[in-house]
């Protein structure tokens, strides 16, 4: 007991220093595992809100895309249609081709009339097919720069919200822009019209050269001539040339579209306008477009035949002639119905949420 007491005086201060020194390391490993854990409790909660902001983003860019194809449907669409007809109807004016026929009856040789026939039937078949052709391809393109467009417009609000789903250093679109970009769609009605009348009436001669007036045609036979014009007519020339019919081709918009193409980066005084374009370019010009445009035109084109009613017994060309001649106004004039199946195709409507919920904007 003695040498207890004795050990106690001789260390005692040792031993209050030892003891103190492991209660404050105690009290430090109890404020540093405290405090980890209100970090780790931070970081969950973190965590949770960008989760809270990406869905709330993710809702509102639905109901945005959603937006922007009303847009399209209501306003942009039937604008383009309508100057797309009148300028079809400009240029391809069949009137004055029936009513020479009318005054030569009787009055012509009919080596006259022969010619007279073969001119109507290759322009028949000619608006046809400009029209059905031009009307998908324009109402893909206009939907193209919507997407386009509103991809754009969206990233303030994703980035209001710290979103990480958009690039954070975009500028924003002045609206003189956005106008001059919409008011791009026309360029095929304005610009584009007359190469595409010839190449199309090129093609339309050669798949038709042969095909006498006298001939069947019944509902196959009407299909599978639409198509072959369609597929002489895309096939012509450079894979991607009837992508000029819709767009300007200049050599600084070539030159962006280069750079771009390369490495999906543009160059340092690009505008948005220029932007814009260029992007659009390179999405129609793709093989993914090109791939939906062609099953889109499948579509309208059994839709055209069901239309037409062709009998499955077949009657002469001559007759098939004024419903083939009816019909190229008719697509364009009631065109919600084509542009509403050509939207229900599958491939058509992944492509563009693809589009709009997928592009990079740089």
């Amino acid at each position: 007991m003695l040498s207890l007491r004795g050990f106690w005086r001789r260390h005692r201060r040792k031993l209050y220093v030892t003891a103190g020194v492991l209660g404050s390391g105690y009290l430090l490993y109890k404020l540093y595992n405290a405090h980890r854990q209100r970090l780790a409790d931070l970081d969950t909660e973190l965590e949770h809100e960008r989760d809270r902001n990406e869905e709330i983003i993710k809702a509102q860019m639905q109901a945005h895309f959603e937006n922007i194809q009303r847009i399209a449907d209501t306003t942009t669409l039937p604008h383009a249609m309508h100057y797309l007809n009148s300028r079809i109807a400009e240029e391809l004016d069949l009137s004055h081709l029936t009513d020479r026929l009318m005054q030569a009856k009787g009055q012509s040789t009919s080596a006259e009339k022969l010619e007279l026939w073969d001119r109507l039937k290759i322009l028949s078949f000619t608006r046809m097919v400009l029209s059905l052709w031009a009307m998908t391809i324009l109402s893909l393109y206009i939907r193209v720069q919507v997407n386009i467009l509103g991809r754009h417009l969206y990233i303030d609000t994703a980035r209001g919200l710290g979103s990480s789903l958009l690039i954070e250093d975009a500028d924003l679109i002045h609206r003189d822009d956005q106008q001059k970009f919409l008011a791009s769609s026309d360029y095929l009605s304005s610009n584009g019209m007359p190469a595409l009348i010839s190449n199309i009436q090129a093609a339309a001669t050669e798949v038709l050269n042969g095909k006498q007036l006298r001939d069947s045609f019944n509902a196959t036979v009407l299909h599978a001539t639409i198509m072959q014009i369609l597929d002489k007519f895309m096939s012509t020339g450079d894979p991607h040339h009837w992508v000029n019919y819709l767009m300007p081709e200049d050599a600084r918009g070539l030159e962006l579209a280069t750079a771009f193409s390369n490495d999906n980066t543009l160059l340092p005084d690009v505008t948005k306008f220029e932007q814009l374009m260029v992007e659009t370019r390179a999405v129609i010009s793709s093989a993914e477009f090109g791939s939906v445009a062609d099953i889109a035109l499948r579509a309208v084109v059994d839709t055209v035949i069901e239309d037409m009613g062709a009998q499955p017994g077949g009657v002469q060309l001559a007759k098939v002639l004024a419903r083939v001649a009816r019909m190229g106004p008719t697509i364009l004039e009631e065109p919600s119905k084509f542009i509403q199946i050509i939207l229900n195709v599958p491939e058509v409507e992944r492509f563009f949420t693809l589009i709009y919920s997928s592009m990079q904007i740089s």
